[in-house]
């Protein structure tokens, strides 16, 4: 098992019944995410473990080989041009580890969902769809699905019953709208279950979004 990577833990309950794994973006960490716990609707829903992991630190080619925390390098503004196969399945590893505490912890996998922003989506997409168990859902906010020419051979089929909930903005720049709907259909392609949504807002999140995930999380955790 990978070396466990720093983590934020919060915990909405004592002794938690399921567990969200909520992965941040290039150049942020594992805070960035903390404060929205508070704005979620959570009334009803068992006890949660949020654990929100730190990636490590590597240089990133599209900014010019400055050292940060990254899911894997990014060598341009294309997204999926040259990608890093080796940080991707790295990454994989890392975050199976998290999965694999999770249940020793006394969480099934059933009760577990993988949730990402921007390079933590695709992180999101490329771990959970290879999972060799059924998650209680994938959580992509402003991302998109890597390596999307294997996709269909190392996906796991127990992982097809995985509820996936995509969001996206329509005025994003950094990981364009196109790119999103292309990986949603490929997504959906292969026989996925996929709750689509979109927003007039760039690279982040909005109120009404905030909305949408509360209502799925609700709906998965139940």
């Amino acid at each position: 098992m990978s070396d466990l990577l720093q983590n934020i833990e919060i915990e909405t309950a004592p002794n938690p019944t399921a567990a969200i794994i909520w992965l941040h973006g290039l150049g942020a960490d594992g805070n960035d995410f903390v404060p929205l716990v508070r704005e979620l609707d959570l009334k009803g829903l068992p006890g949660i473990r949020f654990v929100f992991p730190h990636a490590k630190t590597i240089p990133v080619t599209v900014n010019g080989g400055y050292v940060m925390r990254a899911w894997y390098d990014i060598t341009g503004a294309e997204l999926t041009r040259r990608e890093d196969e080796t940080g991707l399945r790295d990454s994989q590893r890392d975050v199976e580890a998290l999965i694999a505490r999770e249940k020793a912890r006394g969480i099934p996998a059933s009760k577990i969902i993988l949730a990402g922003f921007s390079q933590g989506c695709a992180m999101t997409l490329q771990t959970g769809m290879r999972h060799p168990e059924k998650l209680a859902g994938m959580l992509c906010l402003s991302g998109y699905l890597p390596l999307a020419d294997k996709v269909a051979h190392e996906r796991s089929e127990q992982s097809i019953d995985t509820p996936i909930f995509m969001a996206h903005g329509r005025q994003d720049h950094v990981v364009p709208f196109i790119r999103a709907e292309q990986s949603r259909d490929v997504v959906k392609g292969l026989g996925y279950q996929v709750e689509w949504h979109e927003y007039a807002m760039q690279h982040s999140l909005c109120f009404e979004e905030v909305q949408d995930i509360s209502a799925w999380l609700k709906k998965v955790l139940a």
